[in-house]
């Protein structure tokens, strides 16, 4: 399953810091602009609420009749009004209004000795919220934020207390409301949220600055580290990371310096174990020449001799004969190896026609009878004729002695490369075997005989065929039976390693 692709650690750090910064830069100015905006209309409220008490409360106004007519509450209006707010007075449904309706949208206040506006009395009244002119009727002084025109404004009503002749005051019925424009408090309250936004501008600029020097700061040992750890894997056992102060990372540091440190002193030792146990092979192997050199004489003499002999000494000669060959092969077998594990291997290159190479190699060994082959004719390929040889017997040998008739030997070539294909018809190999087949000394029962075979055939065969360049691999056939593949190149480097 294909891992989800996921942001680098440099844009989650930097992803973190400006989110983080976003959130707590529009917490605070959010939050100080709700303050400020509250506080800001507070004050406007409690001033023009406050300048209206004391307005209507320092006029005694006298009635002429019963039921004032709009004459008379133009005259309560015009006392109450001044030059930035509209003053509406209402009685039992007439009403009268005078004012103006707040300074001009661009700002400027008007003039004081300019005429007033003409006002459209009957939006001037529907703009009186139902509420609060209910609140107002009875009694209450009441006020209430409206928006009239696109433009805020502050409705302040009040019951009206009139004078009587003998100079008391008496609720009158009629009510006056105030409209006062709150737009230089919206300007304020508008400069407030343009700045709010500014300073969340400046402060996510200054959070990825900050999170581009934190993200330094730690990506660049985290770096250091994912290089020392490729240089590490790579084989590169001396690689270790600088040690710079005393936190988290620096912890991970030393860690990864011990590890390599150990990781370096276990390899050396199981080189050196390992180179031990290679010149101990060869050693013995080759020590091993002269007495087997000898036994094998005496044996070709029992083996001679064995037919003459009494049946139980006849047999034990035979046995004696036998196991001193397997026992040379084994040691050539060791040999052989040895010489690839110290890399003294070479080839020995001639020119040579593939298709009789191999019926060479079938013949030399009897094999030319049961082994069914298909090799076209006129495949020549720069090739070590001794090694293939070695390869073609190991590959042929097992596939009579473990496989099932017929065996077949099938060539095959492209410009650049020759295939050999030796297969069997038997039951072909267990899928948990076909991974072993090449590992030395592998067998694939422990049932099989000591005398079958040292278990390095086929650990020759491809160390053979790479030294070549090319390679050898095994499945088992669709029909059944084991096919081993073997892939040469037609032009086999030069020993030296150059090109030909």
């Amino acid at each position: 399953m294909t891992p989800r692709p996921s942001l680098g650690l440099r844009a989650r750090l930097l992803f973190a810091f400006a989110l983080l910064c976003v959130v707590t830069a529009a917490a605070v100015s959010g939050a100080m602009y709700v303050q400020a905006r509250n506080d800001i209309l507070q004050r406007a409220q409690d001033g023009a609420v406050q300048a209206m008490k004391n307005r209507v409360q320092t006029t005694l106004f006298p009635l002429r009749s019963a039921a004032p007519g709009p004459d008379e509450l133009g005259e309560i209006a015009r006392a109450v009004v001044d030059q930035y707010s509209l003053v509406v007075a209402v009685y039992h449904g007439e009403y009268s209004v005078a004012g103006a309706l707040g300074p001009p949208p661009g700002g400027r206040r008007p003039d004081e000795n300019a005429p007033a506006p003409p006002i459209a009395p009957a939006p001037t009244v529907a703009a009186i919220p139902p509420d609060l002119r209910q609140m107002v009727a009875g009694g209450v002084v009441a006020w209430q934020r409206v928006v009239w025109r696109g433009a805020p404004y502050l409705v302040i009503g009040t019951p009206l207390l009139i004078a009587e002749q003998n100079r008391t005051t008496r609720a009158s019925g009629i009510e006056v409301y105030v409209a006062r424009s709150l737009l230089p408090e919206q300007r304020s309250i508008d400069e407030l949220a343009a700045r709010a936004w500014l300073t969340s501008g400046a402060a996510l600029a200054f959070a990825v600055v900050l999170a581009l020097l934190a993200t330094r700061g730690v990506l660049r040992p985290v770096r250091e580290l994912g290089r020392a750890a490729r240089l590490l894997g790579e084989g590169e056992l001396r690689t270790r990371i600088a040690v710079r102060g005393s936190d988290e990372l620096a912890d991970v540091a030393r860690t990864f310096n011990n590890a390599a440190a150990e990781l370096e002193r276990h390899v050396k030792q199981l080189r050196e174990m390992e180179a031990d146990a290679r010149r101990f092979v060869a050693d013995v192997s080759h020590e091993l020449r002269t007495p087997l050199a000898a036994l094998a004489a005496v044996a070709d003499v029992l083996d001679e001799e064995a037919a003459q002999l009494p049946e139980p000494a006849g047999r034990a000669a035979r046995l004696v004969s036998q196991e001193t060959l397997n026992l040379t092969g084994l040691v050539n077998d060791l040999i052989e190896i040895s010489r690839f594990d110290s890399g003294v291997a070479a080839l020995v290159l001639n020119e040579v026609d593939v298709a009789e190479l191999v019926r060479s190699t079938l013949r030399a060994r009897g094999w030319s009878e049961p082994v069914h082959t298909e090799l076209p004719s006129a495949v020549t390929a720069r090739l070590d004729p001794r090694r293939v040889d070695v390869i073609l017997a190991n590959l042929v040998g097992n596939a009579l002695r473990h496989g099932e008739p017929p065996v077949s030997v099938r060539l095959s070539a492209d410009p650049h490369w020759i295939t050999l294909e030796v297969r069997d018809h038997g039951p072909g190999l267990d899928e948990a075997v076909l991974p072993h087949v090449f590992d030395r000394f592998y067998k694939a029962t422990a049932a099989r005989a000591r005398s079958e075979g040292s278990g390095l055939g086929l650990a020759i065969a491809r160390e053979n065929a790479r030294l070549h360049q090319g390679d050898l691999t095994v499945t088992n056939a669709p029909d059944g039976g084991a096919l081993f593949t073997l892939r040469l190149p037609r032009r086999a480097p030069d020993p030296d390693g150059g090109p030909e």
